[in-house]
C-alpha cells in the first residue's frame, strides 16, 4: 500500500492535489450536524464544481440548515476534476440553497464569480471570503498544513480539515492540541484512506488503482481529521484494565515517566506521568487525561529508554 512515501513525494514535488472521497466526508460530517445550522461554510481548497466537499454541502444544504456555501479553487477555471493549476485567475462559487423546490443544487442556483487572482487561500481576496465564513471544511495542501492551520487560528475560525497524522509533531499544531484548541476527528483512527490524484501523478506502489473512467487513486497512511468542533465521542473515557509493574513499564532515562506502547495498555493504578504514542490522541478525552509535554526529556533531548529513543511520545497524566 502507498503510505508516507507517497505523501513525502507529493510534498517534495508540491503535488498536494489529494482529493477526498465522498464516503470519508460523509462518515466524518455526521458527527457534527448540530454545528452547521444557520452557518456559512467555506471550502477554500476545492474546485467548487466537482469537489466532493461542495457536493456534500450543496446536497445537504437544507438538511444541515446552512446559511451559505462558498467554495474556491487555486489557479483553475477548468471544469475538469483535477485542476492543472495553470490559470492565473480563478473563480469562486456561492450557493444559498434550493430556490425551485427540487432540493437539488441546479447550475442556475449557483453563483459563479471571478476572483482577481489565482485563488490561493493566503491571498487578500480569499482572506476576505474566509472572514465571511463560520466554519471551514476542506482538504488543505499537505505541504502547507501548518500555515493553513495558523491562518484559521489567526481569524478564529471553526474548522474541520483532513491532513496527515504527523502534523501532530509540528510545534505549533501540538501547542493547539495541548491547549485543547484543536483535536482529532471522530471517524478515522487507524489504517489508510484512498484519495484521488491528478492524471500526471505517478503510481508506483501496490494499492494504487485506476478506475473504469481512468481516474487515478492512491492509498495514504496516517490520515486524520483535525477540528475544533466538539463531538460526544471525544468525551468518552478510555477503559483502563492493566496494573502497573516496573518490569512491564520501564522509565525513561531523561524524564520521570513510564513508557506505554499502546493507549489501551495505560495502567489504571499509576498516577505519575506516562509516555504514550501519538496515536493516543485518537482516544484522548481531555476530562480523563492532561497533556504534560511532547517528545523531550528534562535535558530537551528525545525521550530515551536504555539509550534508545522510541518513536515520538506524548507525556500525559491521569486527571481522575
Amino acid at each position: 500500500m502507498a503510505g508516507n512515501k507517497n505523501l513525502q513525494a507529493a510534498n517534495k514535488a508540491k503535488k498536494d492535489e489529494f482529493y477526498t472521497q465522498l464516503c470519508d466526508i460523509e462518515n466524518e460530517l455526521r458527527h457534527y450536524r448540530e454545528h452547521f445550522r444557520g452557518k456559512t461554510v467555506l471550502c477554500n481548497c476545492d474546485d467548487p464544481r466537482v469537489s466532493n466537499f461542495f457536493h456534500y454541502f450543496a446536497y445537504s444544504f437544507e438538511q444541515l440548515g446552512l446559511k451559505r456555501l462558498i467554495t474556491t479553487c487555486y489557479k483553475n477555471q477548468s471544469p475538469d476534476l483535477f485542476s492543472r493549476n495553470d490559470c492565473e485567475q480563478a473563480i469562486y462559487l456561492i450557493y444559498e440553497g434550493d430556490r425551485n423546490g427540487n432540493r437539488v443544487p441546479d447550475p442556475e442556483e449557483i453563483g459563479i464569480r471571478p476572483l482577481r487572482g489565482d485563488g490561493d487561500f493566503r491571498s487578500p481576496e480569499c482572506i476576505e471570503l474566509l472572514k465571511q465564513a463560520d466554519i471551514v471544511v476542506t482538504n488543505p495542501p499537505f505541504s502547507l498544513f501548518r500555515e493553513y492551520v495558523g491562518q484559521l487560528v489567526k481569524y478564529e475560525k471553526k474548522f474541520l480539515i483532513i491532513g496527515n497524522m504527523n502534523a501532530i509533531t509540528y510545534k505549533d499544531c501540538f501547542k493547539l492540541i495541548k491547549e485543547n484548541k484543536m483535536w482529532l476527528g471522530a471517524s478515522i483512527h487507524s489504517g489508510d484512506r484512498e484519495f484521488g490524484v491528478p492524471q500526471d501523478y505517478p503510481l508506483h506502489a501496490a494499492g494504487c488503482r485506476i478506475d473504469e473512467k481512468g481516474n487515478k487513486f492512491i492509498r495514504v497512511k496516517g490520515v486524520r481529521w483535525f477540528t475544533n468542533l466538539d463531538y460526544k465521542e471525544r468525551h468518552e473515557d478510555i477503559v483502563l484494565y492493566k496494573k502497573y509493574t516496573p518490569e512491564e513499564y520501564p522509565k525513561y532515562d531523561n524524564y520521570d515517566a513510564i513508557n506505554v506502547n499502546k493507549a489501551l495498555e495505560i495502567p489504571c493504578d499509576y498516577d505519575g506521568v506516562i509516555g504514550v504514542p501519538i496515536t493516543f490522541l485518537d482516544k484522548y478525552n481531555p476530562e480523563q487525561f492532561e497533556i504534560v509535554k511532547f517528545r523531550k526529556g528534562n535535558d530537551e533531548k528525545d525521550l530515551a529508554i536504555n539509550g534508545k529513543c522510541p518513536y515520538f511520545r506524548i507525556l500525559i497524566r491521569r486527571k481522575q
